[in-house]
C-alpha cells in the first residue's frame, strides 16, 4: 500500500500535527518536533506526549506512517570541532525526542562540508557522529535525506549513502530518504520511463530498497543537475507527472512514507489525491 501525505506543521505542540495531516487526507505525514531553526527547545511534556499518540491512534497513523525531521542547523560534518560537537548533541537530543513520541524514524540532511575539508572526511564525520548517536538512543532508525548537492552539502550522490552505511557502527539502525526534486537536481533524471529506471536500478545496486525509509515528493524549478534546491508543485516543474506515476506504481515504494514538500500547500489535499488516481 502507498502511504502518501505532506509535511505538516506542529505549531502549538507536536499534537497538532496528526489533526493537520488528517485534514488534508494524509495517509502519511512528516513533522519538526521542535522549531527546526532554533538549537534548544523545551522538553515535550507527558501531556503534549499522551496526545500526540492517541489522536495519531484515533486517525488511525501508526509510528512507520510518520517521518519526523530534524533541525536544519544540524551539521554533523562541519569541519569545526566545537560546532560538530554542538551538532551532535542536537542530533542525540533530536534522536531522542523521537523515541519519547513512539516514532520510528528521523530524518536528516547528511552535513556540509563548509569547503574546509574534503567530501570523504565530511562523510567519515558524519558516520563517526551516527555512530555516536545509535549508541546513545535506543532504536528509532537515522534516514539519510539524499541532497541537491547545493552549496557544500554532501549526501548528493548515491556513493555518498553507501559510504555512511559502509562506515556506521550498526547500519541496520539506518535508513535513507529519496527527495524527488533533490536528486533529479543533482543529476539523477527520473523524468523518463528509461531514466528512472536506470536511476531506480542505481540506488538498489549501491543501497538497496531494504534502505528507504522515506520519501519526500516534490517537482523541481531548476533543469536536470543544477545542484539547487528548488521545490515545485507536482506537475509545474521539470520532473513532471511521469516519475510520480512510477513511483505510484512501483512496489518498492510500499509501505513508506512518501510526503509532499510542495510550494503550495493550499492544494495538498488535490495533490494527495491526484497521486492516488495515477495508480493503475
Amino acid at each position: 500500500m502507498k502511504y502518501v501525505g505532506a509535511h505538516v506543521s506542529a505549531a502549538g505542540g507536536v499534537e497538532n500535527s496528526p489533526k493537520n495531516a488528517h485534514a488534508i487526507g494524509a495517509k502519511a505525514y512528516a513533522l519538526f518536533t521542535k522549531n527546526q531553526r532554533q538549537w534548544f527547545a523545551k522538553d515535550l511534556t507527558d501531556e503534549s506526549i499522551e496526545k500526540f499518540k492517541a489522536l495519531n491512534e484515533e486517525f488511525g497513523f501508526k509510528p512507520e506512517n510518520i517521518l519526523a525531521h530534524d533541525s536544519y542547523l544540524i551539521n554533523m560534518g562541519n569541519p569545526d570541532e566545537e560546532k560538530r560537537e554542538k551538532a551532535t548533541l542536537a542530533f542525540i537530543d533530536e534522536l531522542k525526542r523521537v523515541e519519547q513520541l513512539g516514532l520510528d524514524r528521523l530524518n536528516f540532511h547528511p552535513g556540509s562540508h563548509l569547503k574546509a575539508i574534503t567530501e570523504e572526511q565530511c562523510l567519515d564525520y558524519i558516520a563517526d557522529n551516527m555512530s555516536r548517536a545509535i549508541d546513545a538512543s535506543n532504536n528509532a532508525k537515522l534516514v539519510m535525506e539524499l541532497t541537491a548537492g547545493q552549496g557544500s552539502n554532501v549526501g548528493y550522490k548515491f556513493e555518498h549513502m553507501a559510504h555512511i552505511l559502509d562506515k556506521v557502527n550498526d547500519p541496520s539502525r539506518v535508513g535513507v530518504c529519496i527527495d524527488t526534486c533533490h536528486i533529479f537536481s543533482a543529476g539523477y533524471d527520473i523524468s523518463t520511463n528509461d531514466g528512472y529506471e536506470d536511476v531506480m536500478k542505481h540506488f538498489d545496486e549501491l543501497i538497496g530498497f531494504d534502505k528507504l525509509m522515506g520519501v519526500h515528493l516534490n517537482d523541481c524549478k531548476v533543469e536536470l543537475g543544477k545542484k539547487v534546491d528548488r521545490h515545485h508543485s507536482l506537475g509545474e516543474g521539470f520532473i513532471g507527472w511521469g516519475a510520480f506515476e512510477n513511483i505510484m506504481n512501483d512496489v518498492r515504494f510500499e509501505n513508506v512514507p512518501m510526503v509532499l514538500e510542495t510550494i503550495d500547500q493550499e492544494i495538498w489535499p488535490e495533490e494527495i489525491k491526484s497521486l492516488y488516481k495515477l495508480v493503475r
